[in-house]
């Protein structure tokens, strides 16, 4: 690992110490760049996730893409966690903490906003930072991407049912323009850009000259994936210090869910013996969280200043950190897994 990669929990833990503070003193330079998006999909925020998931789809392999389909298990224990575990459990626990654990210190009505935007969260898995994570364990880069890609196929058809279902409400408008520009952006040009520069590579030099591009292109995540902290951080600098107490509440069910979900999902891969590669990405795929997402629907149904706006954004405040200890955690424990 070089030194990016070593120290990765250092650099996050500065960039969101530096997000908050440059949010605090220079407000008006992120409120700007907040505005340039467009459906609910921030261009700056995709410009950094696109250079963080760029050089993991260098080294996806079509022609082994094929072979995901004789290893169907990991496929399936993504696809029960997102779809049949996750969703409920996250509602539960919000149901649990807001209107009984927390209920002295939160009125019904905020309270009810805040089960609702950590519900959107539950029902969201992730498509863009799966990639991130699954490079961080050594996992599957194939494989990586035939889950994401079923995911997304099924959240276009399972993710406003499963919602309204949860909500209570049956008027759950699904931002399509949000899901299909988050999809292009987070997948399918840096995929097309990755196979571009894969061939013209192996073209020019074969494997070893695809070996030295790939290295020298890492760092480059980790400063896609840093920059994108400080700016997520720096949005939300101003409610991060005006409502520490509920961000604060609203994180423990949050953060109990995830490391739930991956305990769950972890016990099943090493249950079902699926090799590390694989066992590790699917966890993590079944933790984090596809925010944009979650975020346009809370907009779009309960409003811009709403709690369940907020839930949402506290999502995404809470996932890196705990991405990164469930990456370690993963990675200190791969012995368990067939290799």
């Amino acid at each position: 690992m070089g030194l990016f990669e070593r120290f990765l929990t250092v650099w996050v833990g500065l960039g969101i110490v530096a997000g908050v503070v440059l949010g605090l003193q220079m407000p008006g330079a992120f409120q700007a760049i907040a505005r340039i998006e467009w459906a609910h999909v921030n261009l700056v925020v995709a410009v950094f996730i696109w250079v963080m998931i760029y050089p993991m789809m260098i080294q996806i392999d079509f022609a082994a893409v094929k072979d995901v389909g004789r290893r169907p298990r990991g496929l399936v224990l993504t696809l029960v966690v997102n779809w049949l575990i996750k969703p409920f459990t996250m509602a539960a626990l919000a149901v649990l903490f807001f209107q009984h654990v927390f209920a002295p210190w939160v009125d019904p009505q905020s309270a009810s906003e805040y089960i609702a935007g950590m519900i959107l969260l539950g029902v969201a898995p992730c498509t863009a930072m799966v990639f991130v994570w699954s490079q961080l364990v050594k996992g599957d880069p194939n494989y990586t991407l035939v889950q994401v890609s079923v995911n997304d196929l099924i959240m276009v058809f399972a993710f406003a049912p499963i919602a309204a279902f949860l909500l209570g409400v049956t008027d759950v408008t699904v931002p399509w323009q949000t899901l299909t520009l988050s999809t292009i952006l987070y997948v399918v040009l840096p995929l097309v850009a990755g196979a571009i520069t894969r061939a013209l590579w192996l073209r020019s030099g074969g494997t070893a000259r695809l070996a030295r591009g790939v290295a020298a292109l890492k760092p480059w995540s980790v400063v896609g994936l840093i920059a994108t902290v400080v700016l997520l951080f720096g949005f939300q600098a101003g409610t991060i210090i005006a409502k520490p107490l509920v961000i604060a509440l609203i994180a423990v069910p949050l953060i109990l869910q995830s490391y739930g979900i991956f305990a769950i999902a972890y016990v099943a891969a090493r249950w079902m013996r699926l090799p590390y590669s694989i066992a590790a990405p699917a966890c993590l795929i079944g933790t984090s969280n596809f925010f944009e997402l979650a975020v346009a629907v809370a907009i779009s149904l309960f409003g811009l200043d709403s709690g369940a706006a907020l839930a949402t954004v506290v999502g995404v405040l809470v996932e890196v950190p705990v991405m990164l200890s469930l990456v370690a955690l993963a990675n200190r424990t791969r012995h368990w897994f067939p290799a």
